[in-house]
């Protein structure tokens, strides 16, 4: 949500042509906007290499915010290393690298997503969903689904852009930022950022590519950076080369591509990796390919002796064609990705492990804590059967757990579905969101 502080350079962009440069942006960061910032950003985020929280850079607010504005102005502002930490990377073995910036740098990096957003919002395309006012992964999701059900889409090019946050090039960034932007010192500011290196095990390394993944301002840089790379190139380019229908969708780095003929997929499949490899990005190969998807899928698959449709995965769910409970209509449907399924009860199974021994009131509250939160996420149309699923799966695994408290065995099955969890329910599944426009 865009502060107020910022409301006035918002209508001042507004007020101008999209195809116009626009300026006086850094001046946007002033002491009156990092302080409404710094109001809203939470004091419970981990740390930077300075260790420095947002209680004890509130003791002295003021003089802080006077200083930074200043060096901001003068030029001598230099923004600390991201901490880099790891986190696991959900239905992979990997471990997906965050960097952590320090707490003044996060005043700044949230400062240039505001006013970048404010710049970039009337120019980009419907295509783009990840990080933008409005906007979710839900609807990305019901997008793909309205596109192949109800538009002439035959064929899916499923992609993945390898490591995308490493590899950002911050020169072609700062061009795209130029195309739009004539404020040099607002610019500067973005190159600072992208150059500030990363703090790991000790060590400083050098960045000469990247934007650290988790920095307050990286989603909206990489959504510049794609808008360019890949949105605007389908729009204008690609599109116009098919012979039929042909549709992105694209939440952050995550996108998928509809067609109605093979030929259309093929040639844009052929030309994405010397487009990706221009701006220095590189595709996933082994997650990157072409399939027959829609309403004509399963009966030409069936013509040519092959099994069922295949599937593909986005945004943490597998798209499927089927048909309506009828079996009268067409219809794609979504179910939770198996890996990301897998991902999460693997982390339920060892968070279990290590805290068995807490209160059971605390242990249910804390698996309850881990429901909700799936639910409202995974509870889609049509995805009832894998919510009762997961929910079966976490019952088993507080079962294993709550019966290894002790050397002795705590609990039957029955005593614990008819007591523990009388007295502790687990949430029950819902569907939360709706995959059908209204």
């Amino acid at each position: 949500m865009l502060i107020p502080e910022l409301h006035g350079i918002k209508a001042t962009v507004e007020a101008k042509a999209t195809k116009t440069k626009v300026q006086n942006l850094a001046s946007a960061i002033n002491k009156t906007t990092l302080a409404a910032i710094h109001k809203r950003t939470d004091g419970k985020k981990a740390v930077g290499v300075d260790g420095v929280t947002k209680r004890e850079y509130e003791e002295h607010l003021d003089e802080n915010l006077e200083r930074l504005v200043a060096e901001m102005k003068n030029g001598s502002y230099r923004p600390n290393p991201s901490r880099r930490t790891y986190i696991d990377k959900p239905g992979s073995t990997k471990k997906r690298p965050l960097g952590i910036s320090c707490y003044e740098d996060k005043l700044v990096e949230k400062a240039v997503a505001h006013i970048l957003e404010i710049v970039y919002e009337p120019r980009y395309l419907n295509s783009s969903y990840g990080f933008r006012p409005g906007r979710n992964c839900h609807q990305a999701i019901r997008e793909v689904i309205e596109m192949v059900q109800y538009r002439k889409i035959n064929y899916v090019v499923e992609a993945d852009i390898r490591s995308f946050f490493d590899m950002l090039n911050h020169e072609w960034l700062i061009r795209f930022l130029e195309h739009d932007t004539a404020d040099r010192k607002f610019i500067e500011i973005i190159r600072k950022l992208l150059k500030a290196g990363i703090m790991e095990d000790g060590k400083f390394l050098v960045k000469e590519e990247g934007s650290p993944q988790g920095g307050g301002a990286s989603a909206a840089l990489a959504n510049v950076y794609l808008h360019y790379v890949l949105d605007m190139w389908f729009e204008k380019a690609v599109r116009k080369q098919c012979h039929g229908e042909a549709y992105l969708i694209r939440y952050a780095d995550d996108f998928v591509c509809c067609f109605q003929y093979k030929d259309d997929a093929e040639r844009f499949y052929a030309a994405l990796s010397e487009r990706m490899a221009k701006f220095g990005l590189e595709l996933a190969q082994e997650k990157t390919r072409i399939l027959e998807f829609g309403r004509f899928a399963a009966e030409n698959r069936k013509a040519r002796g092959e099994r069922k449709p295949e599937t593909f995965s986005f945004l943490g769910f597998t798209f499927y064609c089927t048909t309506d409970g009828k079996k009268q209509f067409f219809r794609v449907k979504v179910i939770t990705d198996r890996k990301k399924l897998i991902s999460k009860l693997k982390k339920l199974n060892i968070w279990l492990k290590e805290h068995r021994h807490w209160r059971l009131k605390d242990i249910m509250e804390r698996i309850n804590q881990s429901l909700r939160g799936h639910y409202q996420y995974y509870g889609v149309t049509d995805n009832t059967r894998s919510l009762e699923r997961f929910k079966q799966l976490v019952t088993s695994l507080l079962f294993k757990w709550l019966n290894r408290r002790s050397q002795k065995r705590s609990y039957t099955w029955v005593i614990f579905t008819t007591q523990i969890l009388s007295l502790f329910p687990l949430l029950m599944p819902s569907i939360t969101v709706s995959l059908f426009y209204r």
